[in-house]
């Protein structure tokens, strides 16, 4: 009997030996293999996650300071990891979700290589942030939460840069940028295009 050939969904054929190549960032990545659809799991990501749980047991609060430190490493919170971390901190995987879903700055997909904060905050829209955010929408063809096709730029709202004395406002991975024309803003994201260093 041969291999049986196996598709990542959205990929190139691959076969069930080599499956494991395609996983990345602790993701799990659905596989097509003949009529059965699969998910697989990268080992390190237990690892890192009992790693991550050992270095923060001791901290006030345990759960943030865990999964900040994962996002950081994944970019985003596995979905893999939810259980992982439960178990970990003897907590329900409700309680996981429910801290990842309260807090907005909590990811549970990859942003993209750059990241665009817009204020929405009243002194920023008091000086044209909803007319710069549409432009902004317009011009990266996505909304709020979502990610170039490209995986270039992820788009965020947030709400107060701490620079209302120079409005509208954005940020741009960790630089703020003030009084953000549409103009501007096309500027900014032009110089933060495909070839630049990754923002974060």
């Amino acid at each position: 009997m041969g291999k049986a050939k196996c598709y990542l969904l959205g990929a190139q054929e691959t076969t069930a030996n080599s499956v494991s190549k395609f996983v990345r960032n602790g993701l799990l990545w659905p596989i097509k293999c003949g009529d059965f659809e699969v998910s697989i799991m990268q080992p390190e990501l237990e690892q890192t996650v009992e790693a991550v749980i050992a270095r923060h047991r001791n901290d006030l609060g345990a759960l943030m300071p865990v999964l900040h430190d994962l996002q950081h490493q994944y970019s985003c919170i596995p979905k893999a990891a939810i259980p992982l971390i439960a178990a970990g901190m003897n907590l329900s995987r409700a309680e996981v979700q429910g801290v990842i879903g309260f807090y907005h700055d909590f990811r549970m997909q990859p942003h993209g290589r750059v990241v665009v904060q817009l204020c929405r905050a009243e002194a920023c829209q008091a000086m044209g942030s909803r007319q710069l955010e549409a432009h902004a929408k317009a011009s990266l063809g996505i909304g709020y939460g979502e990610t170039t096709a490209d995986g270039q730029f992820t788009l965020e709202p947030v709400y107060c840069l701490g620079n209302c004395a120079c409005t509208p406002s954005i940020r741009i991975g960790d630089d703020i940028h003030a009084r953000v024309t549409p103009e501007r803003f096309d500027e900014l994201i032009e110089a933060h295009g495909v070839g630049q260093g990754a923002v974060r």
